[in-house]
């Protein structure tokens, strides 16, 4: 049975009746410690609230199934996210626990928390009195009490719809990248330099680093070569483009869809096709070779200039940039679909 909004009571709530506990994260500054898997979860209303993930004490540790409120930060004072994992939260943070809270309940109470939004700003803090006093619609069952059942079965209601409505439209189009992808293809070499440019990168050192959330890509071949998140600028920041690792894990390549920071640690690529989907070819490509560098032969900007690497071309001998975004595409595609499959 289709569950629809306007056929539900709905009544107003305080934030504080719906919540027996508000809690205070517990960790103001996580610069010394060290990286590792447990999320840090700060002032930002990107990646569900995650700015990097750490090794901490277990006393900093904030446990999850609870709906974590953003109290402060410009642009993202007023969210709210749901944490199913233990994570490591900001003092910037707080936290609503609810015996009846579950992923699909919380996603809906998310929605009706985010109408608030609009009354805080920098000036006008998310501090605990006005978060507690803040005001939700809520449906309710016949005892006038939140309604978590209908909530969830909403959500989840939704969540399949969406799901059949891509499956019914990815059918189509990944038969017809698979006919592509099937097709033979000559192959070429090409030294990097013909499909890309070069540039260096530049250091951020650690006195000079300040928390925020642009990605600043160094050498690791973790976290698709972020190794910080800062509010630094320089002159290296830029997006659609590609990293390879010239130090520590020497030779990993990621291709960054968004705007970045590079440190001379790496170099940066600007590729002549610069689709997402071509810059993931290549990254694989490039990554492929990784074994050829060591700490006795290092990857300097001449080497990488010179490296080879193969790629498909087209009838004329250029690279088949249509050909490698189409691979991508499907091999994403199935992914997906498998995804999909596993999750139902």
């Amino acid at each position: 049975m289709t569950k629809t909004l306007d056929k539900v009571v709905w009544k107003e709530f305080k934030v504080k009746q719906i919540f027996s506990k508000i809690e205070k994260c517990k960790c103001g500054n996580v610069g010394n410690l060290e990286d590792g898997l447990i999320p840090y979860v700060g002032a930002t209303n990107r990646n569900n609230g995650t700015i990097r993930y750490i090794n901490a004490p277990e006393k900093f540790i904030t446990k999850g199934n609870c709906i974590v409120f953003i109290c402060d930060g410009q642009g993202s004072v007023g969210y709210s996210i749901y944490k199913t994992e233990d994570f490591v939260g900001s003092t910037t943070l707080k936290v609503g626990r609810n015996k009846f809270l579950n992923y699909y309940n919380a996603q809906f109470i998310i929605g009706a928390l985010d109408k608030n939004r609009c009354i805080y700003s920098y000036g006008y803090k998310r501090t605990e009195a006005r978060l507690k006093n803040e005001t939700i619609y809520l449906p309710v069952n016949q005892k006038s009490e939140p309604d978590y059942k209908f909530m969830e079965e909403y959500i989840k209601e939704r969540e399949t719809r969406l799901k059949n409505q891509y499956k019914e439209y990815t059918k189509p189009l990944i038969q017809n990248l698979q006919k592509v992808v099937n097709e033979k293809r000559k192959w070429n070499d090409f030294f990097i330099e013909e499909i890309a440019i070069i540039n260096s990168g530049r250091d951020i050192y650690e006195r000079e680093r300040i928390a925020g959330d642009i990605p600043y890509i160094t050498s690791t071949a973790q976290n698709n070569g972020i190794g910080y998140l800062v509010s630094n600028n320089n002159e290296t920041i830029e997006a659609n483009c590609l990293s390879v690792n010239r130090n520590g894990s020497v030779g990993y390549c990621f291709y960054h869809p968004y705007s970045a920071l590079y440190s001379n640690d790496c170099r940066k690529l600007r590729l002549k096709n610069n689709s997402k989907y071509v810059g993931l070819f290549i990254s694989n490509v490039i990554t492929a070779q990784k074994s050829k560098y060591g700490y006795g032969y290092k990857m300097g900007t001449g080497r990488l200039k010179r490296q080879k690497i193969m790629l498909p071309v087209n009838s004329k001998g250029e690279p088949d940039y249509q050909y490698m975004e189409d691979y991508m595409k499907y091999l994403e595609q199935k992914k997906i679909l498998k995804y999909l499959d596993y999750i139902k």
